[in-house]
């Protein structure tokens, strides 16, 4: 019997990267796709405007979590990956998959939920689609985007800037989204006051920007948390990442369910934190900036790139020892964004 589609090739780790460099690149392949970045930068022109394009699918379970919904999660993570190549976003496209027998109030609390995330990241909705598919084969409802946004002036952020000596900063507590959808699971047997940190990044991005102009690369680490993100970043650039675990901010509820689980906090998905690439002599005005945002008021200075073990990610351990940060293989967290 030939290989199926597991659940882990879509968990934003090892396996997820394997499929898309085996399956999908290779008939797929133009330059453009070539950026596997958050998003897309397109040159319109030889002297035209760059638009950053992305889209993104969102499976969320359950529907509703503490502190948002589907609906806001569309929104804030399609927003996040063209704020990630530095642009302002500005248009969005939706298209529901809604499963017969979803009740029409949930349906109707969900676009609610979208339109305000819209309004308050400064977007638009331009165009959509709905499609209806039998009981039992939907899960209430998937939603799928595309984000466009302008790319201002001298701009450019991606992997392909990343140098050794990079500082690299993360913009708050990790692990909050993760663990707070999990929480509303049944059996899992634990319960918690954490709500998901699920926001609109654009508007840290230019504080960040502001301070740091010359910043090299961003990434919003949500399937796979930092681990998965700092990992990807490390190949692309081919350059080593070392990190202090000790400074990598995480609330205590979020170890504590992470103990309880057998999980490490760095791979535990995230809708509304950064992970930053800097020059060093932008460093402490780009965490100013981010400290100085109430999205990133818990920012911290977590690593730096090296040019050893290019493609490796090792952090430093409390007890004085490194470790190894893998790319996480399967699917620990399914159903998380």
């Amino acid at each position: 019997m030939g290989e199926t589609v597991r659940m882990g090739h879509g968990a934003g780790g090892k396996m997820m990267a394997d499929l898309i460099q085996e399956v999908f690149v290779p008939p797929l392949d133009n330059p453009h796709l070539r950026q596997l970045a958050d998003s897309t930068v397109l040159q319109l022109g030889s002297e035209g405007s760059r638009l950053a394009v992305s889209t993104d699918s969102f499976v969320v379970r359950p529907l509703f979590f503490p502190g948002g919904d589907i609906g806001s999660l569309a929104v804030h993570g399609t927003v996040n990956d063209l704020a990630m190549r530095g642009a302002r976003p500005l248009w969005l496209t939706a298209a529901f998959i809604l499963e017969e027998g979803l009740p029409l109030d949930d349906l109707r609390r969900i676009v609610h939920s979208m339109a305000d995330a819209a309004r308050q990241a400064g977007v638009l909705v331009v165009a959509g689609d709905t499609k209806v598919v039998e009981r039992g084969h939907g899960d209430g409802v998937y939603i799928n985007t595309t984000g466009v946004g302008i790319v201002p002036d001298g701009v450019d952020i991606g992997p392909h800037r990343i140098r050794p000596g990079d500082v690299i900063l993360l913009s708050g507590p990790v692990g909050d989204h993760g663990i707070a959808v999990l929480s509303q699971r049944e059996g899992l047997g634990f319960e918690t006051d954490l709500v998901s940190d699920s926001a609109s990044l654009s508007g840290l991005v230019e504080a960040l920007l502001t301070a740091a102009p010359h910043a090299h690369c961003l990434r919003d680490p949500t399937r796979g948390g930092v681990a998965a993100a700092l990992n990807e970043l490390a190949v692309a650039a081919n350059v080593g990442v070392e990190i202090d675990e000790a400074a990598v901010p995480v609330r205590p509820a979020v170890a504590a369910a992470c103990e309880m689980l057998g999980f490490d906090p760095l791979v535990v998905a995230n809708e509304g934190k950064l992970v930053a690439f800097v020059p060093p002599e932008e460093a402490e005005a780009a965490l100013e900036a981010l400290r100085a945002h109430p999205l990133g008021q818990d920012a911290a200075r977590i690593g730096v790139v090296t040019a050893e073990h290019p493609g490796m990610v090792l952090a430093r351990t409390g007890i004085g020892g490194r470790r190894v940060v893998d790319m996480p293989l399967g699917e620990l967290l399914p159903r998380i964004c």
